[in-house]
Order: C-alpha cells, then structure tokens, then sequence
C-alpha cells in the first residue's frame, strides 16, 4: 500500500503521474492522497485524466493519519513540508520515500548554500539513502528512507557517471540543461506564464541551480577525484522533458570508445539506452520512465560532448519514485514502467 502526500499544487505534475501510475501498479495500492487543495474532491477534480479511474479523494489530515496502515508514504511536497512530515512519521513503522530535496545532501554546508539556510535536522541526514537506482540500487534495495534526486541531477548524473566510474571525467565539467515548463510546478509565475514561456529560452539560476551539489558529490565519489561541475539551466518552450549536455575533456578517445564505455556501464540498468544511429532526444522519452544517453567527439579536438535526454515528471520525478518504491519494497523495479510512453 502506499499513501502520496500534495500540497499547493507543488510537484503537481509529478503528483499527477505518480496517482496515474500507482492506481495502475499490479503489487501497490494507494490508499490516500493528502493535499490541502480540492479537499474532500475526486483526485480527477485536479487531474481530469483520473476521470472514473478511482473514488479516492483529497485529504487535509495530518500525514501520519494519512500513513495509518501504509507500507510506504511518497512525499511529494516543498523541502520545509518534507521535514515536518518525516518528524511526524518517526515513530511509525513506514518507509518514507521523499522527492524534495530535504534529505538529499550529506555535506551541510552545501545545503545552506543552495537551499537558503541551515538545515534543521541535520541527525536525520545520514538515515536516508540517495535514490538513484544506477548508482545505489543495492542501497535503496529493502531501504527505509529514501531521497529521490532531482530531475536535472538524475539526468547530468547519467550523463556523467560512466565517464567517472571508467576514470575519464577531469576535474572540471560544463553542463547545460534544457527543461521543460512542468519543472516549474502548477502556479503560474511570469517566467512560466505560457505566452512568454511558449515563445522564449532563457538561462536561470546559472552556476547556482540546488541540483549542483547532488551532482558534484556522485561523480567526484564515482570518479576518484574531486569534480566541480559548473551548470547552466535553460527553461525552454517544450512543456515536459530535459535535454543535458555536458563538455568533457577526453583525449584520445573516440565517439565510439565512450558509447562503448556507457553500453557497458549501463548493461544492468532496465531503463537506460544508448541509441546506435542517433544522440539523445527529447522526444524519444517524454512520457515514459527511460532515459538516453549519447556521445559525440571532434576528431580534430579532445572534447567528447556527452548528453542525456529524460522526462522531468517520469526518470526526473515520479517514475523514478516508483522505481526507487518497488526496490524498497523488494518488487522487481521495472513494475508499472515498462510502457515507452508516446511519440508524435
């Protein structure tokens, strides 16, 4: 069983997919959804596709109600809601897997840099294991706590880690990241408004963005070295999916080495792929849980230029989620994801 908190709208999208999905799930059922919008409504009042796909209906009670009788509680609310749910969740007997970004970095001050102040229960930080499944899934296998990673971390992080764990990644990297509109939640602000977001690209919190951190600490530990990892976000026109592309310093490698180098890292991983006649695209993954990655190299220069295309709401967010749940709850972690989403 399983109980999904929501609240002001926040991770919506991701919210959406995780009911869709879980409603769906041949081993889970979700039990309660807690919000404190369209209280007392259908889940179909805030998602229409949910339209006569089950009678549950919106909660405001406190978390550990909502829990009662629950496996697991997915979280999927702001950092500052995470932590008061997991303070009242510790004493009961669930597994607690949260999306934001609460309980993700070990390093401390990492945290009051890019989430804005100090921790405030830094006793908790070690009890959670970071759920990215191609990097931890022994971990996250049987786990009681997890963090799911952000959507752009998860995504530089597939980028990058065959490179770190194969000793190729220098000490220094370059990321951009484009991202879709459903990255910025359900309220609209003027830098998501669709007509300006529709008809624009624009960079936002360069050098800055919170999934740095996460990122810089997986690959540096997976390369041997410490790597700093200098990151430009893009917002772009297209409403789901990330496009990251990362510049790598590779000598004497070939396009053909560092494919060889990701089809070999990723051979275990159920959803990740490396396509053979064309990089990484959008398109190829919206809707779906899987995730592509992709080199090409300058004969004439040493840069390798790597990328990883996902879905911000599916491997960026939900899906991931329900990865990292069925792991937790010793279930094969491709159930309820199998399906390849759509293409135009």
């Amino acid at each position: 069983m399983a109980a999904l908190g929501r609240r002001h709208g926040s991770l919506q999208g991701s919210g959406a997919e995780l009911a869709r999905r879980l409603l769906r799930h041949p081993e889970v059922e979700l039990t309660r959804v807690g919000s404190i919008d369209y209280v007392g409504e259908l889940l179909s009042a805030a998602h229409p596709n949910l339209e006569g796909q089950t009678d549950l209906r919106f909660e405001d009670k406190p978390v550990e109600e909502l829990a009662d009788g629950a496996d697991i509680v997915l979280l999927g609310l702001p950092h500052e809601a995470s932590f008061q749910c997991v303070d009242a969740l510790s004493g009961q007997d669930v597994k607690i897997l949260d999306m934001s970004g609460a309980y993700r970095l070990r390093n401390l001050d990492a945290y009051a840099r890019f989430y804005g102040g100090v921790h405030p229960r830094p006793d908790l930080v070690g009890t959670f294991q970071y759920g990215l499944p191609e990097l931890n899934r022994s971990q996250i296998t049987g786990a009681a706590r997890v963090a799911s990673p952000g959507c752009f971390a998860t995504c530089i992080q597939l980028a990058l880690l065959p490179l770190a764990k194969a000793g190729l990644l220098p000490k220094q990297v370059q990321v951009v990241a484009i991202t879709g509109s459903s990255g910025a939640g359900v309220k609209p602000l003027p830098t998501t408004h669709h007509p300006t977001r529709a008809l624009n690209i624009r960079p936002y919190r360069a050098l800055n963005h919170q999934h740095t951190p996460e990122v810089e600490h997986s690959v540096s530990e997976a390369a041997g070295h410490p790597v700093a990892v200098q990151f430009v976000p893009v917002a772009g026109p297209l409403p789901r999916g990330i496009l990251a592309t990362a510049f790598v310093e590779a000598p004497g490698r070939s396009g053909d080495e560092l494919k060889q180098v990701m089809r070999e890292h990723f051979a275990a991983d159920p959803f990740v792929r490396v396509p053979e006649r064309r990089l990484p695209e959008v398109v190829a993954v919206a809707g779906s849980n899987y995730a592509e990655v992709g080199v090409s190299v300058d004969e004439h220069s040493s840069t390798a230029t790597v990328f990883c295309a996902l879905d911000n709401l599916l491997k960026g967010g939900a899906g991931q989620a329900i990865q990292n749940m069925n792991l937790m709850l010793g279930l094969d972690e491709r159930l309820g994801l199998e399906d390849p989403g759509s293409y135009p």
